[in-house]
């Protein structure tokens, strides 16, 4: 598993501060030590500086759109310019429209609801659930899993030249995969889209927390992501792009805030006319401090910069990557190549170990923190682990033996620090060569340290 060497070069911006960073963790062979987080992918720590933001308006909070109080006024204020900055930071066009939500999967629900009639939607075999699985009202292609970036233009070229009937259609594709890490070729998925009268949304769940996501430049129609991803928590998401397909579509919810203006008809019915803005999907009352943390989640990482944030990054990835190329037993799985580019996620298998055990012993052995599984992208996992596309695979650890069809993750980010990657790479070495010291059990399919 050829890969680049580690760069020495200490010039690599320090890692943001974030919550958590100081906690410790028994170990079941006694004592503690601090955490490692390198579960990034699946939630990353609150930056520091999105919760001092958050403590500092708490005191604040008010009813939003709807009180004439100061407090109201001046959370509203706030809801909509965390709006706006969640435009600038994705550089939105003008007339683009930012909906607020609860993370990606509640974006991408709320735009297949808005799919006009007729709509046929494309999605690679390769998504994440999110992604995968919204569209059930309208006739989904599901595409195979391409080995190259190129093969994947070339594949959704072919299916959107062979669409019949021709009509509204809607292509959705990751920006970075949450299994691989490997970066997508979004431009030229998007060129190809439109060029065949094509729409596209992007799922920058994985992408946005790593690198810049500009709408104009990647000339995508929608961009969905999550809060929790971006270093920011209280469960909100984001749904940024076109106006038209949204503004005409039935409200997500129906309820206050969506309803512009509501009378009884003479027949005893009512009648409503619906906002044509954002606040059309954004019925009830809002989740005011998760805005607030994406916002401030955004402003952050501009500030910090994000080619210092990508320098940094690729050094880590480079040391995991090197560090297990030197374990044989260690398989990363990869669509597109170890010269792929790619974020700070890597999945991989061991042979010999079932990969719930491994995951356990890391955390319960070492204080380090993955995740194993299917990650919510079971084709691909199956796909890149030779299964049969059928087989329903293992999520945790079976009852006996040693193999499944699940892996292993390990994702990290901007507040990563070096020990946490160094700790990581040298427990999987010593479990590789000396196995766990602990003995483990199966409870409720999860491998687990057994106590008794």
């Amino acid at each position: 598993m050829p890969v680049t060497a580690v760069a020495t070069d200490q010039s690599v911006c320090a890692p943001l501060p974030v919550l958590g960073r100081d906690v410790t963790v028994p170990l079941v062979t006694g004592g503690e030590v601090t955490y490692a987080a390198l579960d990034y992918a699946a939630s990353a720590p609150a930056l520091q500086r999105v919760w001092d933001d958050v403590a500092a308006y708490a005191p604040y909070y008010g009813s939003v759109h709807r009180g004439a109080g100061y407090l109201s006024q001046l959370s509203t204020d706030l809801f909509e310019n965390s709006r706006a900055a969640v435009a600038q930071f994705l550089d939105c066009r003008e007339a683009d429209q930012v909906v607020f939500t609860r993370s990606t999967t509640d974006s991408l629900n709320l735009l297949a609801a808005a799919l006009p009639a007729g709509c046929q939607v494309f999605v690679f075999e390769t998504e994440h659930h999110a992604s995968l699985l919204p569209w059930g009202n309208a006739r989904v292609t599901y595409l195979d899993a391409p080995r190259t970036p190129g093969e994947a233009v070339t594949t959704l070229e072919r299916a959107l030249a062979d669409r019949d009937p021709y009509g509204p259609a809607l292509v959705c594709v990751t920006g970075a995969s949450n299994v691989t890490g490997e970066l997508w070729p979004v431009r030229e998925l998007a060129a190809a889209a439109h060029a065949h009268g094509a729409r596209i949304v992007l799922d920058a769940a994985q992408l946005a927390p790593h690198h810049p996501v500009s709408v104009r430049d990647l000339d995508v129609d929608w961009v969905a992501f999550s809060g929790h991803k971006l270093y920011a928590p209280f469960g909100s998401g984001v749904l940024a792009g076109r106006a038209d397909w949204l503004r005409e579509a039935e409200p997500y919810l129906a309820g206050g805030g969506a309803s512009r203006k509501v009378t009884r008809r003479a027949d005893g019915g009512v009648d409503v006319e619906w906002h044509t803005t954002a606040a059309r999907h954004e019925a009830g009352s809002p989740n005011v401090i998760g805005v607030y943390a994406i916002a401030s989640a955004c402003k952050a990482l501009a500030e910090a910069g994000f080619d210092d944030l990508v320098a940094r990054e690729r050094y880590l990835v480079a040391k995991v990557r090197e560090g297990l190329a030197g374990v044989p037993e260690v398989k990363v799985l990869s669509l597109f190549g170890d010269e792929a580019p790619r974020v700070g996620v890597i999945s991989f298998v061991v042979r010999g170990w079932n990969s719930s055990h491994f995951a356990a012993a890391l955390s319960a052995e070492y204080g380090i923190g993955v995740r194993d599984g299917l990650f919510c992208a079971h084709p691909l996992v199956r796909t890149l682990l030779g299964g049969d596309p059928q087989d329903v695979g293992e999520c945790g650890a079976p009852d006996g033996g040693t193999t499944s069809l699940n892996a292993i993750r390990v994702s990290f980010g901007a507040g990563t620090p070096d020990e946490h990657v160094d700790r990581f790479v040298r427990a999987v070495k010593e479990l590789v060569r000396d196995g766990a010291r602990w003995k483990y059990r199966t409870e409720d399919g999860r491998c687990v340290p057994d106590r008794g």
